[in-house]
């Protein structure tokens, strides 16, 4: 799916603004939806939780109603318009004039619907968009439904079935962040011509000195009978090289490669001309791929410095935030860092490009969190395949001509361990679905959980062994030699599997301000000892290709007895304050090169 952009043949309406809102309940709309009464206003895009200091919108439960008048332009006329939602969490219905024209399930990818015919150039139209923040055992992420924290586990607390009577619906999210929820993406309406370019998939690879790039482009609409034309242009505006058709490839001599920071994140620019319409994408002449236990980027061998992070920030929620993007990636580079995980869902599309500029190397990731319950049941048995697959190949399809994407992961801390038949045909399964969705066949990964890893069958047959860890935090807590001590005894059995093996979370609570001469849990001098001594037992091992902090910043949870206003693994406050761990970790990545640090 092509990102919208405005340029000679295409126009482009933003709908960013103040909207009229309505929380509602969880009854589904029907296939007419009137306007709600007493509507109070809303910022899109932003979640909604965090606008309104009631309790009614920080923990609401169902659907949530949105309005605006749209007005499209004359000038438009002659084109083709098309509505597009870049996210709405989780599930949405969309209305114009009261009538249903589409419906959406999966929070962090965008849908659109053609509107040409429904708000013509000229007119005025009353858009609704009902959304579903509800969580369920059929929803990526999954959401606890059977209420199993009540019961014998609970003295003193009734049974489910009479806790039923009595306790309001809520989201119980399987998932350790805060269910943000809303239209926390744009909302725009684009045009094109009437014959047009659908879209474009870029395949860079690199002989020799030169840049060999694979081509193809879809058209929509009614058959113009146009030429395709292709030119490469590089990023003073020279055409470097250039094609004609659909379908081809393309030789950029002496090309200039895209290297991750401090590196130079080189761009060209692929522009497209069909008929009346034009599309211009960037994209990077880079090589990704997986040899024995290194993962090689332009054929070096490539090592991961960074951190899980979160669409996360107060007021804006899981909102979008370029301001933040910004300053999240400026803080990267101060680190020293070269990476990180969309953790746990796919991220704006904003940030991606900031990324391709920058020099940002990503982990991309689905929505597919939570799939576990604890060994108590087989969580294979949800209904989630079919909407898992939705997920991975619409990701797939907006993602794949960023440079910064290097490795897909399908999602974050399954059972693995307790159903492991069961989990290995899940993710084998999909992991052979999603090489078969990449046009670039980047490498393919899932995120395993603490776990028994001599059961596990599923981890060890990914390109990439990517596996959370907190040895020293939630199990041996507070003992750190004993930590160490299991985190080498696992060290020792991934060594014998031959693959590559990145941590992509560990890490230690740690709130700002406490501080202890004798470190001890939840000090910032703790944190830091945790590093230093889990970092020790994987540098001296060459197979180990990353290290992942968990996590960039400090965030926003549901309350529990686990959470002191959020989580605060974070390098950084929620407010991007640095802890110690933060000079700890720019002084240890300042001496660790993108390359060759593993010999």
């Amino acid at each position: 799916m092509l990102y919208p952009r405005e340029n000679e043949a295409r126009g482009l309406i933003s709908l960013a603004g103040i909207w009229d809102f309505k929380l509602g309940d969880d009854a589904e709309p029907g296939e007419r939806l009137t306007r709600p009464e007493a509507m109070e206003p809303i910022a899109v895009p932003a979640s909604y939780n965090d606008q309104k200091d009631v309790p009614d919108y920080r923990n609401h439960y169902g659907f949530a109603y949105y309005a605006k008048k749209v007005k499209v332009p004359r000038m438009f006329a002659g084109q083709r318009l098309v509505l597009r939602i870049d996210a709405a969490t989780h599930a949405a219905h969309v209305y114009v004039n009261g009538t249903r024209i589409a419906s959406h399930k999966g929070g962090f990818l965008p849908f659109e619907v053609e509107v040409t015919d429904l708000m013509p150039a000229g007119s005025e139209a009353e858009l609704l968009i009902a959304v579903d923040n509800r969580v369920n055992n059929g929803t990526l992420p999954i959401g606890n439904e059977d209420m199993a924290f009540f019961g014998s586990d609970n003295p003193g607390v009734p049974s489910v079935e009479a806790a039923k009577l009595w306790r309001r619906k809520q989201n119980l999210p399987a998932f350790d962040f805060f269910n943000y929820a809303g239209l926390n993406r744009p909302v725009r309406i684009y045009t094109t011509p009437l014959s047009y370019i659908e879209d474009l998939t870029i395949v860079p690879d690199i002989e020799g000195k030169n840049g060999r790039v694979r081509y193809e482009v879809a058209l929509g609409g009614a058959q113009s009978g146009a030429d395709v034309s292709v030119e490469v242009v590089d990023a003073a505006g020279e055409t470097v090289a250039a094609a004609s058709g659909a379908k081809g490839s393309l030789v950029i001599e002496n090309a200039r490669l895209w290297n991750p920071y401090p590196g130079e994140p080189y761009l060209y620019t692929m522009r497209v001309r069909y008929g009346e319409d034009v599309y211009e994408q960037t994209f990077g002449v880079r090589t990704v791929k997986v040899c024995g236990t290194k993962f090689l980027i332009n054929g070096e061998p490539f090592y991961f410095k960074g951190f899980g992070k979160h669409e996360d920030s107060a007021f804006h929620g899981r909102g979008l935030d370029e301001c933040l993007n910004v300053k999240d990636v400026n803080l990267i580079h101060w680190l020293h860092a070269n990476s990180f995980r969309t953790s746990h869902y796919p991220y704006a599309e904003e940030m991606y490009e900031l990324c391709d500029r920058e020099g940002i190397v990503v982990i991309d990731e689905t929505p597919a969190v939570g799939i576990n319950a604890g060994g108590a049941k087989n969580p294979y048995e949800y209904p989630i395949l079919e909407h898992h697959k939705d997920v991975l190949r619409d990701m797939i399809a907006r993602d794949k001509n960023h440079p910064c994407v290097v490795m897909w992961s399908m999602g974050n801390e399954p059972d693995s361990e307790h159903f492991p038949e069961a989990a290995y045909d899940y993710w084998h399964g999909l992991y052979e679905y999603t090489h078969s969705l990449d046009p670039a066949d980047r490498p393919v990964t899932f995120v395993c959980c603490q776990n028994n890893y001599e059961r596990d069958l599923a981890t060890r047959t990914m390109d990439v062994v990517c596996i959370n860890r907190y040895y020293g935090w939630y199990n041996l807590s507070g003992d750190l030699d004993a930590a160490c001590y299991a985190w080498n005894m696992e060290l020792d059995f991934w060594e014998k599997q031959g693959k590559p093996v990145m941590v992509t979370e560990y890490g230690a609570d740690a709130v700002a301000g406490i501080h202890e001469c004798v470190p001890e849990m939840f000090s910032e001098e703790f944190q830091v000892e945790f590093y230093k001594r889990q970092n020790a037992g994987f540098d001296k091992r060459s197979f180990f290709i990353g290290e992942h902090v968990w996590n960039f910043a400090d965030f926003g949870t549901i309350q529990g007895v686990m959470r002191v206003d959020g989580n605060k693994k974070g390098l950084f406050t929620r407010e991007r304050r640095p802890k110690l761990a933060a000079h700890y970790f720019r002084q240890r990545w300042e001496k660790i090169d993108n390359f060759g640090y593993k010999k």
